[in-house]
């Protein structure tokens, strides 16, 4: 099975770095999509909120970013802390063109 998700959206929040019991730096953060798509052959705007994480590095650049930046951030789903919801692991991001 596949869980594979690329998303293209903007840094709406970022709370400050923190660090496992491991001692790996963790960031959280808000990313907000906007876009126009096609569904049931009518176009439609769509927006989403989506609470994510990084870890490591990436945690560590993507704390640098600017509130507001976009990006395209490639990862996967899982539930979050508690069984609530969804949060979405960031494992790379690229600058939006």
């Amino acid at each position: 099975m596949n869980n594979h998700w690329t998303l293209t959206a903007c840094i709406a929040e970022a709370q400050p770095l923190r660090y496992t019991p491991a001692g790996l730096p963790a960031l959280d953060v808000r990313l907000e999509h906007e876009s126009q798509q096609s569904e049931a052959g009518a176009h439609r705007q769509v927006r989403a909120s989506v609470k994510a994480v990084a870890f490591g590095s990436l945690a560590e650049r993507l704390a640098r970013q600017a509130l507001g930046s976009s990006w395209i951030f490639r990862g996967f789903l899982a539930t979050g802390r508690g069984g609530k919801g969804l949060v979405f692991h960031i494992q790379d991001i690229h600058q939006q063109d």
